[in-house]
């Protein structure tokens, strides 16, 4: 009996270099910058044996989210209006809230979950997370489930 399939989010600094050249290859092939999988493995500077060694077990984020409700867990400073940046920010990427919980703030810090819909035309959601944390008050944004 075959072992069933884990999955695992790790951060960009944790995959290994090969790997991420296999998504960027995948990437120019279905925009159509490069007509051929040798085109694409030139390209990225991979072998085409690394090319399909991987192709099918990495993949962005991104495009394992949409059509998903993604939990982030957060935390943020008790300052006016950063609880309105943060989901700005989420309106900006194209997600939809479905849910906000915020803890009263304790020692100056209050605790988010924020539940948000992954549309199909929600941009990269990596990409939200990264501009969240780079939010002057906002700390540790985090994954919590994805369902």
């Amino acid at each position: 009996m075959a072992e069933p399939t884990k999955y695992f989010v790790v951060t960009k600094k944790a995959v290994p270099e090969v790997l991420l050249k296999v998504v960027e290859a995948k990437r120019l092939l279905e925009s159509g910058r490069v007509p051929t999988i040798q085109d694409a493995v030139d390209a990225t500077g991979i072998s085409r044996s690394s090319f399909y060694k991987y192709k099918d077990d990495i993949f962005p984020f991104h495009d394992n989210t949409q059509g998903k409700t993604v939990t982030l867990s957060l935390q943020v400073d008790d300052e006016p209006g950063l609880l309105s940046d943060v989901l700005k920010v989420i309106a900006e990427f194209g997600a939809n809230i479905l849910t906000i919980h915020q803890s009263i703030p304790i020692n100056g810090v209050a605790a988010l979950s924020i539940s948000v819909q992954v549309l199909q035309g929600t941009r990269d959601i990596s990409e939200m997370l990264d501009e969240m944390e780079q939010r002057s008050g906002v700390h540790g944004v985090k994954i919590l489930a994805k369902e």
